[in-house]
């Protein structure tokens, strides 16, 4: 599995998150509310479980378990300072938001 997190994202995350070196986040795949069938990454801060996959930037470990490569592998997650928010791409799913089907 192929994870991207930029410096800027881990920085943010740092500061929103209030990480320490050696933390642990999470991310997993959200799934909308009634009606809306969309997706969205979650993220949490948690203990690494041992079926994942994990990238440490900064001294912050970030994983994904295997119930969730389907959604993660691939993406880029960044922070636009421009807009002041997180943004995740994913070559393999056109639309990360509602993707077509799993993989």
């Amino acid at each position: 599995m192929n994870l991207t997190i930029t410096e800027s994202a881990v920085k943010f995350y740092k500061q929103e998150m209030k990480l320490l070196d050696n933390d642990a986040v999470r991310f997993f795949v959200r799934v909308g509310g009634v009606g809306s069938g969309g997706f969205s990454a979650g993220i949490t801060k948690d203990l690494p479980v041992s079926d994942r996959h994990s990238v440490t930037v900064n001294h912050i470990t970030f994983y994904v378990s295997s119930d969730d490569e389907w959604y993660f592998d691939g993406m880029t997650i960044d922070f636009n300072e421009d807009r002041g928010e997180v943004q995740f791409s994913n070559p393999k799913i056109e639309d990360v938001t509602n993707p077509q089907g799993k993989g």
